[in-house]
Parts: structure tokens; sequence; C-alpha cells
């Protein structure tokens, strides 16, 4: 079997090749420039990374495709490779407790009040507020996790320790710890006006393409905070805007945008109840060999014609 690991590919997976080949018998592994990359991808059997059309129609034998991330970029997916007989396996579960650790810090700064904090402090200006309505009190809060799989599983079980009662939406509703109820994503719209978060980890696919807008932002109760660390085309940023100055909700925690890098000349920059991060949730230690991990075990299997972990419904791009 050979394996192509597509350019542009990081520094990380430099000694890949040599590793892999060591590890599974049978296994070429081949990290080419740029320029050689059709001309590998013409006798490949599998390949890792992004996969654009042009290599994609150089691919003539290709049958595995592995994704480097759990949620590939936007353009990963378009209609020929959907339609293309290959597999497509992704990198689920590699940085849940990343993220999922990030959005508690979300949650946690929207709760006290530290966006307000940070810029007193940037003003060396003392400005307490005790009273008891200034911050948002966990144990006495409904936390809405749109997206309930390996990353929102995680996410409600965290807040389930700090008190919050969790309700989950997934289009695979199951019994989750942590979760007083997971249920199906006709659901969501009747749930909004109950949560006091709303905590969206989706990944971008046709259907949640979109799928916060102006419509659904007007089901939010006014105090809610909004935190988005799923994907940004989720979002309609612009309705979001439009409800964050028309008081429809209380204030929102963003790490990935509509457009990105977010402009600079958007209004979401300096609204008060916005805390903003660029897209880094998933930082931490372990990725390069948690990715490695995956790639190694799915070679094993593709050799040994078992079933590939963390394959996708290429048709639903997860």
């Amino acid at each position: 079997m050979k394996l192509v690991l597509i350019p542009p590919q990081r520094d990380s997976t430099a000694d890949w090749p040599e590793r892999l080949m060591a590890e599974v018998p049978g296994l070429t592994v081949v990290r080419p420039p740029a320029e050689g990359a059709a001309a590998e991808l013409a006798t490949a059997d599998a390949a890792y990374g992004v996969l654009p059309k042009e290599l994609l129609e150089a691919a003539g034998r290709l049958k595995w495709l592995q994704a480097q991330q759990a949620g590939p970029p936007p353009g990963f997916y378009y209609p020929e490779l959907v339609a293309h007989p290959l597999q497509v396996t992704n990198m689920r579960d590699t940085y849940t407790d990343h993220v999922a650790t990030h959005t508690l810090a979300l949650v946690l700064a929207m709760c006290r009040g530290l966006p307000r904090y940070l810029r007193d402090q940037q003003a060396a200006e003392w400005h307490p507020d005790w009273s008891p309505d200034a911050v948002v009190s966990l144990p006495d809060s409904t936390a809405l996790v749109i997206g309930a799989g390996a990353l929102g599983s995680e996410i409600g079980r965290l807040l389930d320790a700090f008190g919050c009662t969790v309700t989950g939406i997934d289009v695979r509703p199951s019994a989750k710890p942590g979760f007083e109820q997971v249920l199906p994503v006709e659901a969501l719209d009747e749930q909004l006006p109950a949560a006091d978060l709303v905590i969206l980890t989706v990944p971008h696919t046709p259907d949640t393409e979109g799928m916060i807008d102006a419509r659904r932002l007007k089901l939010f109760k006014s105090s809610a905070y909004f935190i988005n660390v799923g994907r940004g085309p989720t979002v309609r940023l612009d309705a979001l805007d439009a409800a964050l100055e028309n008081g429809q909700l209380g204030g929102a925690a963003l790490d990935v945008f509509e457009t990105e890098p977010l402009p600079p000349d958007h209004p979401l920059w300096r609204r008060p109840n916005v805390l903003i991060t660029p897209h880094v949730a998933g930082v931490g230690p372990h990725e390069a060999s948690r990715r490695y991990a995956v790639l190694l075990e799915n070679c094993r299997r593709f050799i040994a014609g078992t079933e590939l972990m963390n394959l996708v419904d290429k048709t639903k791009w997860f």
C-alpha cells in the first residue's frame, strides 16, 4: 500500500514516513513537495491531508483519505469528492479535552464578568460590581449544548460538575453522562428560550451552515450567553451582531467565525459584551502524537482490510 502525505504538511509530520513504514509492514509512505504531489498520487492507495479537485483527478486508484482535523476546513468536501468511491476518515476526538477546557474558560469568563474587568484593567480603573446579578450562577443555570458528540459530551460533563442543568441537541440523540436529556435537532427551537448558556459545537455541514441565524437569535433569552467553539459558518455574524445591538441576548464568546480572520472593522471586536479568541480552542499538548496514532491505526486496518476508525458520511461531511 502506498500512502501520500499531501502538501503542505506541518513540520511535525516530517518523520512520519519513516515511522509509519517501520511500524506497518507493507506500507510505503511519501511526503512529496507540492510540485510532485500529483505524480505520487497517481499510484497511491491512500492519502493524508486536504485533497483538492485537481489532485483527486490525478489520484487514479485512491481508496482512502485521512483528514488532518476532526472538522476539516471549508472546501474540504466538494461534489466530486463526495461522489468518489474512496472512504474518508477524520481526527474525531483527538483534541476534545483542549476545546472543552477552552469552552469552560469562555463560559466562566462571561459568567463572572471578566470582559468588563479586563477593559477596566487596561484603563487602570477600579469599578467593582457587588450586585448579585453582576454574575451568572452556574448551579442556577440551564445550558443548551448544540452538538452532543465527543466534544459536546465533554463540555456537558464539565458544566454538570459546576452544577448546571445540561440539555443536549444532537442528530443522533442518546443518553450522556451529565446531561439531563439529549434531544433531536427538531427540538432546538423550543429549547432555546429556556437556556441561560447556548453552546455550539457542531461541525460545518450542509445542514448546519447558518443554523444560528436572525430567526433563531430571536428565540434566545435576552440574558443568555452564546458560545461558539464549533465552526464559524454555522453562525451568521451580521445577524449575531444585530441581535447583540438589539439586546436579544446578553453576550457572546466566540472562537470561530464565518469569516476568518475576523475583519478588523467588524463591530463584534468593539462590543463590550463579546469575548473573542482567534480560533485557538484546540491548542494544547499531544496534538501531533494523537493525530499520528489515528493515522497509524488506520494504516494497520487498511492493510488488514478491516473497518477504518472515524469513518465519515461524506454526504453529511462528518
